[in-house]
């Protein structure tokens, strides 16, 4: 097993998804977020415990499918990514939603 350094770990969590469906898995202590394609379970857990400074107890991954975007006459594809699905242990939390 390579090990990242934090640079690279950075780099691998692209940004929360904020969705109705999401947002209610926030209430179960679970949290999604898009990743890089190429990132495996174990980097991820690594990137996000770092990141964050919780304690990740399960992590499920999928990758979005591919999806055709028709804008006039041109039809193209849509960006793909990985989606990862965190949970996290029952005393941690992490603050999505920073107060200004």
């Amino acid at each position: 097993m390579i090990k990242l350094n934090h640079r690279k770990l950075i780099d691998l969590i692209r940004k929360p998804i904020i969705t109705d469906k999401t947002t209610k898995l926030l209430e179960e202590n679970q949290y999604c977020f898009a990743v890089d394609r190429h990132a495996n379970k174990i980097h991820i857990k690594e990137a996000l415990e770092y990141i964050f400074d919780v304690k990740i107890i399960k992590i499920n991954t999928l990758n979005t499918p591919i999806k055709k975007r028709t804008v006039g006459k041109f039809v193209g594809k849509r960006a793909q990514y990985k989606k990862a699905i965190i949970t996290l242990a029952p005393n941690d939390n992490i603050n999505l939603f920073p107060e200004t």
